[in-house]
């Protein structure tokens, strides 16, 4: 059988296993849970009373609905729950205690529980509140046993102190000295207030304060997401996450369903490139988190892969992809044969080539799912040079990971 016949084979069978995939969803599922065992996703631990705001701080940093996010927390304790985004691949865990401070509710095992969990604690506080004993007994606490983990206080509802009728401040003024001459008097001495009550916390890592309005489109303030991008910057300043390139598409992408669906590529990169490094692992199961990528795209977009497709997708991205997409894993297990060095030198490329794979797949569907949605033809020299730019892209990106989880405590 010639080169091109083999390679040939190989595309077929990554077509077919897009149409009818042949690894059952355990199979999958086992795959993601030992990803995620491997390299757990970020924790961020939310902490705060009830309507004080942490559901919009979920909906602000992940894109998702209220309805998204209350279908999709689940419990972990008896009054303790998380919630992974996205659900199928996670990059980022949240968890929610009850509303602290409510009657007959003792935190203390909810507390226990999160905290061996838990990477960022991030309090949130209602402006207005000023009943927040509960919350600022459980920051004393933590921080006497962990000294060292930074605290990221999100104070939140400003609008609720605006005078009538008033918008946000034009230009977000809390990153300067004398914000408190540019918001109104009552919101200014609220947020001191709630600062001044806390006082100093024991230890030496960073106590953050971060005033953010998160509302609806209805509510009728702009912008809907007030303090977002400062948000960001706090938590990127106190953890090595990496978060906001998980989670937000760049910058230049305007289309919505390209935003929704990077996160998702995210997690599936992860865990490709997490499978990819284990020293024996099934051949088939990074194929298989690749075309379950596939298939969650193509549900974002409202399409169905078909036969015909399938095969003009991966006829676009051209025999050379196909004949790489082998030799890369042929070459991925001949390594792994080589005494001494097959599981150090097999898990670095596994890991690498299935990160860069994945999230070049992951973008160049997007490419051909958006032309293709809007009826428009894809050219294959364009759709080639996503997938070629993706591919560098996630190299780098999946190297970074890497950096990460070593520096992570």
């Amino acid at each position: 059988m010639s080169k091109n016949d083999k390679t040939w084979q190989g595309w077929q069978k990554l077509r077919d296993m897009l149409i009818e995939p042949s690894v059952d969803e355990q199979t999958l599922n086992q795959a993601l849970a030992t990803a995620s065992a491997r390299q757990p996703p970020p924790a961020l631990w939310l902490l705060g009373k009830t309507q004080s705001g942490k559901t919009s701080l979920i909906r602000a940093l992940t894109g998702s609905s209220d309805a998204e996010i209350g279908n999709g927390f689940r419990p972990c304790t008896k009054t303790a729950r998380f919630y992974d985004f996205p659900s199928q691949a996670p990059i980022v865990r949240f968890l929610d205690t009850r509303g602290l401070g409510e009657v007959d509710y003792d935190p203390s095992s909810d507390i226990a529980y999160c905290e061996s969990q838990a990477n960022l604690v991030i309090a949130v506080m209602k402006t207005a509140d000023v009943r927040q004993d509960a919350l600022l007994e459980a920051l004393h606490t933590i921080r006497k046993r962990h000294p060292d983990w930074a605290v990221l206080v999100v104070q939140t509802c400003l609008h609720e102190l605006y005078p009538n009728n008033a918008d946000h401040p034009p230009t977000y003024p809390f990153e300067q000295d004398n914000w408190q001459r540019q918001v109104p008097s009552d919101l200014s001495r609220a947020l001191l207030a709630q600062r001044e009550r806390l006082g100093t916390l024991v230890g030496h890592a960073p106590v953050l304060w971060v005033p953010v309005d998160f509302t609806l489109p209805d509510d009728g303030y702009s912008p809907v997401c007030y303090g977002l991008g400062s948000l960001w910057q706090a938590i990127e300043t106190v953890s090595s996450f990496g978060l906001q390139s998980l989670l937000r598409a760049d910058p230049e992408i305007k289309n919505a369903y390209s935003r929704a669906a990077h996160p998702h590529i995210m997690g599936y990169t992860i865990a490709a490139a997490t499978v990819g490094a284990l020293p024996v692992v099934d051949i088939a199961l990074v194929p298989a988190l690749q075309v379950k990528l596939l298939h969650t795209l193509a549900a974002l977009y409202k399409f169905s892969w078909t036969t015909r497709s399938a095969s003009e997708f991966f006829s676009l991205l051209g025999m050379g992809f196909a004949a790489g997409y082998g030799l890369r894993w042929a070459g991925r297990g001949l390594i792994k044969l080589i005494p001494g060095w097959g599981q150090t030198i097999g898990a670095i490329w596994g890991a690498t080539t299935s990160g860069a794979v994945t999230f070049a797949l992951g973008k160049s569907a997007c490419y051909y799912l958006e032309k293709t949605s809007q009826g428009l033809n894809v050219e294959a020299e364009e759709l080639r040079q996503v997938y070629a730019e993706a591919f560098a892209r996630g190299r780098t990106l999946s190297a970074q990971q890497e950096h990460n989880k070593d520096q992570a405590p």
